[in-house]
């Protein structure tokens, strides 16, 4: 790899994308945003409802948007003003969208939340944010819940970029990989142009050390200990083995047929990036998780981090499946089950949006209010 000036261009070297787990109107408006793309290597940007329910209750960026909405009802003034966002950010990323034959330069937005067990619902609210956003390089979030896995295919099948969220196991991986396939042929069978259809699986990351370490911790011994902050980065590096799988050696012999139709990949997307345990390092789950054809969408403190201090390895997953599948058997050995840990990790994530979601309404209902009085 040719050395380069800093560590996000040397990450975006090693195949990695850098995504901006952020967005708000203030960073739109004073081009923080437009900076981040120069000076960070930002290639894209992820938005949740846990991000514009902050966005909302800080500071007086959104006062003007909301007098303009006042009287409006209120889940429609949320949708006004979080489209508005990221059309906007979309128009930013437009050049890197371009620039990279449409594999980056990517905006996401999520469906209601409260959607996340209603397929046909959130068929119908992906397709609605996809025409109210109206810019190509868009992508909807869709939960990988059970309801989620249809609806995934069917908007694909629309012509619909869909970034894939809150998946935390690999077998629901390798059912998110199966929904997107089966959306592709669908949308090739539609007359869709599937060169322009992006699509990234998010697997969350530091959640999972979070809910396994506490498990471990539960348990008590000396051994159960030493497998703390191991679990994350093993689940996570079997993902990009199951990856792999699909899209380089064509296990499921439906891929080929696809990437000869213009395709691009469903690429790994690493979330919850940003290190929830003190003492770990804060650059932990970049640094561990570099591969070719990966996402890795931070917030902002654990960018910075990335910016100021990453050493930047070539490569730390390919070939690390074989050492991530014992990491996992000997974490289960101790008591602890993966599957009931992701299971529960899923519905947490699930609640935590609902919450953020009712949270953004009200704040935008008592600005709302404020700006009609």
């Amino acid at each position: 790899m040719p050395e380069t000036n800093r560590p996000t261009e040397r990450l975006s070297t090693a195949g990695v994308s850098i995504w901006l787990d952020d967005l708000s109107r203030e960073r739109l408006d004073t081009g923080n945003l437009a900076g981040l793309v120069d000076s960070h290597d930002v290639v894209g940007v992820t938005t949740n409802p846990t991000i514009f329910a902050g966005a909302l209750s800080e500071g007086d960026a959104y006062d003007a948007a909301l007098a303009d909405l006042a009287g409006t009802d209120v889940e429609a003034a949320v949708e006004r003003i979080t489209t508005d966002d990221v059309r906007a950010a979309a128009d930013v990323l437009r050049g890197v969208y371009d620039r990279t034959g449409t594999v980056d330069g990517r905006v996401s937005i999520e469906v209601d939340p409260r959607l996340a067990r209603d397929t046909a619902a959130t068929v119908d609210t992906a397709k609605r944010l996809w025409r109210t956003v109206d810019r190509p390089n868009v992508m909807i979030k869709i939960p990988a819940t059970v309801e989620g896995l249809p609806a995934i295919t069917e908007t694909l099948a629309a012509g619909i970029s869909v970034n894939v969220t809150l998946i935390f196991s690999i077998e629901r991986y390798r059912a998110v990989m199966d929904a997107f396939l089966a959306g592709l042929e669908q949308a090739r069978e539609n007359g869709h142009d599937l060169s322009v259809i992006g699509s990234v699986a998010s697997f969350f990351v530091s959640r999972v050390d979070s809910a396994v370490d506490d498990a471990l911790e539960k348990v008590g011994t000396d051994e159960a200990r030493a497998l703390q902050g191991t679990a994350a980065i093993a689940n996570a590096r079997l993902a990009y083995a199951a990856y792999q799988e699909v899209f380089e050696a064509d296990s499921t012999g439906r891929w080929t047929a696809l990437r000869q139709a213009g395709a691009h990949p469903q690429r790994p997307l690493w979330a919850s990036t940003g290190v929830k345990n003190p003492d770990y390092p804060d650059t932990l789950y970049v640094t561990e998780l570099v591969a070719p054809g990966v996402v890795n969408t931070m917030p902002q403190a654990t960018l910075d981090a990335v910016a100021d201090h990453g050493e930047i390895p070539e490569d730390t997953v390919t070939g690390t499946a074989d050492a991530a599948a014992a990491t996992i058997a000997a974490i289960e050995a101790q008591g602890v089950s993966m599957d009931e840990v992701t299971a529960q990790l899923e519905a947490e994530g699930v609640t935590k949006f609902e919450k953020s979601w009712d949270e953004l309404l009200t704040t935008t209902k008592t600005g709302l209010d404020a700006a009609g009085s």
